[in-house]
């Protein structure tokens, strides 16, 4: 039975009802399980193990930076954040129905830090996400038209169903780059979920990518269907720098 057993797991892929079918089946004869109460917890061993290293694998692929979480943020500097939208978004809801998610603020708020955890939180859920910096992504248009692919470009990044675009504003593009950058918030309007980071106010936008109109074009659709969040608040960096001023004065004063 032992050997049957391991060739049909191998058969169907399923190697953790291979590795703890016999563990079970003890805990289950100890216990008095059903029938349909052992295949039950066996099925489920083996679903959690396939989940856990498809979200491993989708963290992988998805190119965060680093990979940092909700429940490392603290919100407390952030009084300006609503907590009930931002657990609405942690569930990722907005990615199966294609909306956006645009966060503003100036720096040092920690954007950066909460795009990443949503789109871990994304990934948790089954989506798949690419993240990079807004200058990385036109970089790799800018490549992709030159080559003569930018339609199969945006195409192959259309498969993701959530892409992250961080630092929007920090360096200005000039019109072709403006141009590309608007071709995949187009080609992404109702069919895929963008995020986006930026220092600037959508007013300022026109100064980013040298053209109002192209600006007004990107902000209609990806404001359409999204979520906005506007931080303010204290810099991470302003407060760590005060807390040590305020902690070398005590020092010096003692």
């Amino acid at each position: 039975m032992p050997s049957m057993i391991a060739y049909l797991t191998r058969v169907l892929k399923t190697p953790t009802i291979g590795a703890f079918w016999e563990e079970l089946a003890g805990q289950a004869r100890d216990e008095n399980w059903s029938h349909e109460e052992y295949l039950a917890a066996l099925l489920q061993r083996q679903v959690a193990d396939r989940e856990s290293k498809g979200t491993v694998m989708r963290i992988r692929t998805a190119h965060f930076p680093t990979v940092k979480t909700l429940e490392d943020f603290n919100l407390d500097h952030l009084p300006s954040l609503r907590r009930d939208v931002l657990a609405h978004l942690a569930t990722s809801t907005y990615v199966a129905k294609a909306e956006n998610v645009i966060l503003l603020g100036p720096p040092g708020l920690g954007k950066t830090h909460l795009a990443i955890a949503l789109g871990v939180k994304a990934t948790q859920a089954g989506h798949s996400v690419l993240f990079d910096t807004a200058s990385n992504w036109i970089t790799r248009l800018a490549e992709a038209h030159h080559a003569g692919r930018l339609e199969a470009e945006l195409k192959k990044i259309r498969r993701y169903k959530l892409i992250i675009i961080d630092e929007v504003g920090y360096i200005p593009f000039d019109q072709d780059a403006a141009n590309l950058f608007f071709q995949l918030i187009a080609s992404r309007y109702e069919q895929g979920s963008v995020m986006v980071t930026s220092n600037l106010p959508f007013g300022r936008w026109g100064e980013t990518f040298s053209d109002d109109v192209v600006a007004a074009a990107m902000i209609d659709r990806l404001v359409h269907h999204a979520e906005v969040l506007t931080l303010t608040g204290d810099s991470y960096r302003t407060r760590q720098r005060r807390e040590l001023l305020n902690k070398d004065n005590r020092t010096n004063h003692n």
